[in-house]
């Protein structure tokens, strides 16, 4: 199988990375030139434009999408809609609403051409090694192409979650989700750090990811956090994020679902840019762990980013 892929930042380097892996041809496209160079050193083919990645592939055309959510996603489909033609297929994988997915297939629909949304989930280990993939979309199409979303997954790592937006439906309640667990864990660490005992969070958690009910995989990442750094004192406690954490509080209203973890979590994380806490380094370790999300400068510039594009006013309201 040949395929397209756009987007060569951390997860979808290592997307690319790990479909060439498993025996797929990919051609890869970046606006900017150094992935391309990194990609292209390692074995990877790759286009100097959008066109000439189209032009490369055989009908019917698999273009994989991997860019930041939002308006990114629909200038990138723009200039796709340059050069494909009908029956092709374009896969967003990115962490988009999912309602804009639904937005984007009927638009797509109208012009003869397919679009999967999938949510991809697992971090940057995920990414190279074997990604969680739910899929949206047609079926039809879905089973066309599901070798590809096979050798992308882990072992049972992916499933056609129903019609256009189901995919990035779940994804979204998944980082809802994933916002609870992690200050959960940031918590707990904080109270143990603050507690009449001298312990070793290193030590801790690597007991807890042995046989412990809340064993995990951000466990398992809490004992690389804490060796690396055993009181955090390098990350400051500002946690990035919370766009699609927003998304999820926004979707838990619409629904009637009394989510209150959930926005907790979020209004937590939201409160660490001007009162941060060790919850909050411990948050921002784990997410700088599975993502290689900045655990200072990087945070401070998404969340301004956010503010601007008023990502918070859900919670700003309540």
């Amino acid at each position: 199988m040949k395929i397209g892929f756009i987007g060569l930042g951390r997860m979808g380097i290592n997307l690319v990375y790990n479909l060439k892996d498993k025996g797929i041809d990919v051609i890869a496209y970046n606006r900017s030139p150094e992935p391309l160079d990194e990609v292209r050193k390692n074995g990877v083919k790759t286009a100097g434009s959008i066109r000439e990645l189209v032009q490369a592939l055989p009908n019917p055309r698999v273009i994989w999408v991997m860019v930041t959510a939002g308006k990114p996603v629909d200038l990138i489909i723009e200039e796709l809609l340059r050069f494909v033609e009908k029956g092709d297929i374009i896969i967003d994988g990115g962490n988009s609403f999912y309602k804009d997915s639904v937005r984007r297939y009927k638009e797509l629909s109208k012009k003869g051409i397919n679009f999967l949304d999938c949510g991809t989930s697992g971090g940057l280990k995920g990414a190279r090694y074997g990604a969680c993939l739910t899929i949206g979309g047609d079926e039809k199409t879905f089973k066309k192409i599901e070798e590809l979303f096979r050798k992308a997954a882990t072992k049972d790592g992916y499933a056609y979650m129903g019609p256009p937006g189901a995919g990035h439906f779940v994804k979204v309640i998944h980082n809802g989700i994933e916002y609870a667990l992690l200050q959960a864990y940031g918590e707990g660490f904080e109270i143990l750090k603050k507690g009449p005992y001298k312990i070793d969070m290193e030590k801790t958690a690597r007991v807890w990811s042995n046989g412990s009910i809340i064993r995990s995989y951000l466990t398992e990442l809490s004992i690389e956090a804490f060796r690396k750094d055993p009181n955090l004192s390098r990350i400051e406690g500002i946690v990035g994020g919370g766009e699609t954490g927003t998304w999820a509080v926004e979707t838990s209203k619409e629904l009637g679902v009394d989510a209150e973890i959930l926005k907790t979590a979020l209004e937590l994380r939201i409160r660490t840019r001007t009162d941060p806490t060790f919850a909050g380094k411990v948050v921002a370790a784990l997410r700088n762990e599975f993502g290689g999300h900045s655990t200072i400068e990087n945070s401070k510039r998404n969340f301004q980013r956010a503010q601007k594009r008023k990502v918070f006013d859900t919670v700003k309201k309540r």
